[in-house]
């Protein structure tokens, strides 16, 4: 039987690399010529969403032998330091933050539930 947090995690994390890719790409179309915050050039826009969005793909399967938590906790936390670049990112992350957050602690609830009446099932 699959885990329901594991289920929410790939749900969250497969929505927020939609998000990712479509913002790395408006950063990149916003940046102007002379660069951007902290004199960054357009280019490093889609370089650093190239890197977040490996990094969701890697966590979605890494979901299977646990590490992917802790590098979707990592994820969350980059995406909103991304406010820093864009101020709108402070936002986005904050709202996949939550997501996130929520998924974990209602999905490990509901796993715990599940495994407790499977136990008292089987005793009868």
């Amino acid at each position: 039987m699959t885990s329901v947090r594991r289920s929410l995690a790939s749900i969250v994390l497969g929505f927020e690399t939609i998000v990712v890719f479509l913002a790395a790409l408006v950063l990149w179309g916003l940046t102007p010529p002379e660069g951007g915050p902290f004199g960054l050039p357009a280019w490093a826009a889609l370089v650093t969403g190239g890197v977040i969005l490996v990094g969701l793909v890697a966590a979605i399967g890494g979901l299977r032998f646990g590490w992917g938590y802790g590098l979707g906790w990592a994820i969350q936390a980059l995406i909103i330091a991304a406010g820093l670049v864009n101020p709108a990112m402070y936002f986005v992350g904050a709202l996949f933050g939550g997501m996130w957050w929520y998924c974990m602690v209602t999905g490990a609830r509901i796993d715990r539930e599940r495994a407790a009446y499977a136990a008292g099932k089987e005793q009868e």
